[in-house]
């Protein structure tokens, strides 16, 4: 518990929304109150869901008529939104997205890594500057100004896969380039996106809709959380994120005011999926797929992974049915199993769902019945434990739709799989690569430089930190969280850190200047101008860091080395102050992560997103997820050295 609220359980305003079965709720108070519900919570008793249905389907008759008809889904180039059901959010630097080693994109690896576990990919949101804006001045369309990222997003849309954005509106206090909308609007032409996602925001402003709205017709938008019914109208999009359903599966209101408007299920730091599953299933939407939240790793589980392989084939398939057919939600309320049938032309779509932990039984009524999952009777359907089944009635007289025969062959040999054990991922720490250059003349050399000494022994270190959404070292921060709040999200923390020195460290004094940096570059055939010798070097890349170490001799220090050195009288900061590149890199096989140390003089202000700033105490760390293609190089960081002492006390090892 914090501040009264349990991080595990639903907050009030998460909660699903009773509707009255009694009274008019085609206008009035009550019918403006649901306006704003997230859910409509199922009836207790399954003897009112005829009155049930009948009050949703007045209010709904009343909201449109306060709000007007939502016309912009009736726009040929909008129409792609209402089929975008599985969407997933990468960080650019993902490892299954970028390869460190080549330095290139790689969404083919990505999109294949997608149709093997989830069965494919309708959507992208290409997530590019949180959590490492604010470490300087650069703002965040700095971050989509990256070599290759138009070539990835053509591959992408070249795939079938639309393209997402991300908006940030809080990033206030970085550099000003010009109006928000004005950005926005290039970087969507530039990139040739397909929708944006709104950032911390529910819904955009009207005039930066228009602005997007000339940019791309037919653009999405799609904010983080519950939309308001009037802006429904033109936002084809939205997140269903921390909706709280109620025991029996109720409506999502946004969809049931607007069956074209496309909802994405998301619990981002849950490990079993199923309950939204479920809730998407059963109202024809699609879900969020989120498996490196800002660098924790939060994937999901076999059995998830296999539902929504069962998922989209069906909601693919039979989309004219969830956006064009006569929806009746809980048709099917029997013990574990509920279900809601969608009908056209003669032909009625059921899906259901399994609410328990063990396999259900669900018998058809009438003929004509045909399970979509192969394996299955005419008569009987298997639903699986915490899993979804599907059939298909058609009714004397209607044509057999195409769909059945194209959706079972998708589904063929696709088990349900009830293995639901999460699998964790431990980062490992990289070494530097082997440095095949010149080495320096002697006064640039690592014995050379004035250096503090770290006696070799063993010792208990005292890690101060801002908990953040990306961790520290390993583990996801908020595992089954509802939604993290202050104090527990940036809030100020400590660990533990046990660390052995076999030998004796000399740690640099100072960071290496501007003026021996560029000794380094003229060394390696690059032209530097020259350089200020008390500056500290800045804009250099983690590699590049690594091999200055290695051609004067040395190597970086380690997190725990340099924090040991920092307690010594002789440890010193050039100025302006610049956080240091430490012998930290860490991979759990998705996310590639540095520690620095030291602080900065610069502070990005006006959002507790952005990355730390200011100068820092030595026993403060910070985790910088590390981008690729030089994006790493900041003027806000800066390195010293260091060599190990050999065990005959000589020079560097």
């Amino acid at each position: 518990m914090s501040g009264g609220f349990d991080p595990l359980h639903p907050r009030d305003v998460d909660l699903p929304t009773r509707v009255p079965l009694k009274g008019d709720l085609s206008t009035g108070d009550v019918a403006i109150s649901l306006d704003d519900a997230k859910i409509f919570a199922a009836p207790a008793d399954a003897g009112d869901l005829v009155q049930w249905r009948l009050q949703l389907t007045a209010w709904r008759d009343g909201a449109r008529k306060r709000h007007g008809e939502p016309t912009r889904y009736n726009d040929g180039a909008a129409a792609w939104a209402s089929r975008c059901f599985t969407v997933a959010q990468v960080w650019l630097w993902d490892e299954l997205f970028f390869d460190f080693e080549a330095q290139r994109f790689t969404p083919e690896r990505f999109l294949a890594d997608a149709r093997e576990r989830f069965g494919g990919l309708d959507g992208i949101v290409l997530w590019h500057a949180y959590p490492v804006i604010g470490i300087d001045d650069r703002n965040q369309w700095d971050y989509y100004n990256v070599p290759g990222l138009a070539d990835v997003s053509a591959a992408l849309r070249r795939a079938g896969v639309a393209v997402f954005l991300s908006y940030m509106p809080w990033d206030i206090g970085t550099r000003r380039s010009g109006d928000d909308a004005a950005e926005l609007t290039a970087t969507v032409r530039r990139l040739r996106a397909d929708s944006v996602f709104l950032d911390t925001l529910k819904k955009a402003d009207r005039s930066l809709v228009a602005a997007l709205d000339a940019a791309r017709p037919g653009i999405g938008l799609e904010g983080e959380s519950k939309l308001s019914t009037d802006r429904i109208a033109d936002h084809t999009l939205s997140w269903a994120q921390w909706f709280a359903d109620s025991e029996v599966p109720g409506v999502l209101r946004a969809r049931w005011f607007e069956r074209r408007h496309m909802q994405h299920h998301i619990r981002r730091w849950h490990r079993d999926h199923a309950e939204e599953l479920r809730a998407a299933w059963l109202n024809g939407v699609g879900v969020l797929v989120w498996e490196v939240v800002f660098g924790a790793w939060v994937g999901w589980n076999d059995r998830d992974s296999a539902t929504l392989r069962r998922m989209v084939p069906v909601q693919r398939g039979f989309h004219r049915w969830l956006v064009d057919g006569e929806w009746t939600p809980l048709t099917v309320t029997e013990g574990p199993v509920v279900g809601s049938s969608f009908d056209l032309d003669g032909v009625k779509l059921l899906l259901l769902a399994n609410t328990s932990d063990t396999d259900a039984k669900h018998q058809l009524a009438g003929t004509g019945w045909d399970p979509l999952h192969p394996g299955d009777t005419s008569e009987v359907v298997t639903v699986p434990a915490n899993g979804i089944a599907a059939a298909v009635q058609v009714s004397a007289g209607a044509a057999v739709p195409g769909e059945i025969a194209a959706v079972q062959t998708a589904l063929a040999g696709e088990p349900a799989v009830r293995n639901s054990s999460f699998r964790h991922r431990r980062a490992r720490r990289l070494s530097a690569p082997p440095w095949p250059g010149p080495a320096a003349p002697a006064a640039f050399s690592a014995a050379a430089v004035s250096a503090v000494t770290v006696p070799a022994g063993e010792y208990t270190l005292t890690v101060r930190y801002r908990m953040r959404e990306t961790g520290m070292y390993g583990g996801a921060p908020y595992v089954d969280e509802w939604k993290p709040l202050s104090p527990r999200l940036h809030d100020q923390r400590t660990l533990d850190r046990f660390v052995t020195l076999p030998r004796p460290v000399h740690v640099a004094a100072e960071e290496v200047s501007e003026a021996e940096y560029a000794r380094f570059l003229d060394a390696v055939g690059e032209h530097a101008e020259a350089r200020d010798p008390e500056r500290p070097a800045t804009k250099v890349t983690l590699a590049r860091a690594r091999e200055y170490a290695a051609w004067a001799g040395g190597r970086l220090p380690s997190e725990d080395e340099w924090q040991l050195a920092a307690a010594d009288p002789g440890f010193r900061r050039r100025t302006p102050e610049v956080w240091n590149w430490t012998e930290s890199e860490h991979s759990d096989g998705r996310t590639r992560f540095v520690m620095l140390k030291g602080g900065s003089a610069h502070r990005s202000r006006g959002s507790n997103w952005y990355f730390d700033g200011g100068v820092q105490p030595p026993e403060f760390t910070a985790k910088l997820l590390l981008p690729g293609l030089g994006l790493d190089a900041s003027a806000s960081i800066g390195f010293r050295i260091c060599r190990d002492q050999s065990d005959d006390g000589g020079g560097p090892q």
